[in-house]
């Protein structure tokens, strides 16, 4: 199969999904990612992400947190992204968050490993008592797409063996 005959799915089902993170930019971009595919699908999300990428400094967490009601209406005027209030400005709160976990644990990555191993019931309520626009849907999609919970690949799926490789020995269990 040629790259541009590769579907935005599939390239992101081989190359990304469950795959883990180890940049806490990338990880904040995951996060957004997944709350802004609430309600939406995920195809349309994928086909968006450079825009995303574009509207929000490259997910760089320090410029996000920083941003002003001057980038909000530029956000919410956006028609390469998706153009609600509730997750822009989620996107925004989460970033400050994300610093102040960095403060505390060093990364989000380290955050994201210090709180292992949990349930999935466990992971929704730890999110949603500290994110913003964090239901259990969009915790389960951001953990098994990161590869902190099971269930991103079947096993008999060629990629599941890849993922399990890539992943730090605590989470191969």
């Amino acid at each position: 199969m040629k790259p541009a005959d590769r579907t935005v799915h599939t390239l992101y089902h081989d190359e990304q999904y469950g795959f883990p993170i180890e940049s806490d930019n990338e990880l904040f971009c995951r996060l957004i990612l997944e709350i802004n595919q609430a309600g939406l699908s995920w195809t349309t999300i994928l086909n968006k992400q450079e825009n995303f990428r574009k509207a929000y400094a490259n997910f760089d967490l320090k410029k996000v947190a920083k941003f002003t009601e001057k980038d909000r209406e530029r956000l919410m005027n956006d028609a390469g992204i998706i153009r609600n209030r509730l997750k822009i400005n989620a996107a925004i709160e989460n970033a400050n968050t994300i610093l102040g976990l960095q403060k505390q644990h060093g990364s989000f990555k380290n955050w994201l490993y210090d709180q292992h191993p949990l349930t999935k019931e466990e992971w929704t309520k730890l999110f949603k008592k500290t994110f913003r626009f964090t239901g259990g849907e969009i915790v389960n999609e951001f953990l098994q797409s990161t590869g902190f919970l099971p269930g991103a690949h079947d096993p008999s799926c060629p990629i599941y063996k890849k993922t399990l490789t890539a992943k730090p020995a605590w989470a191969q269990k």
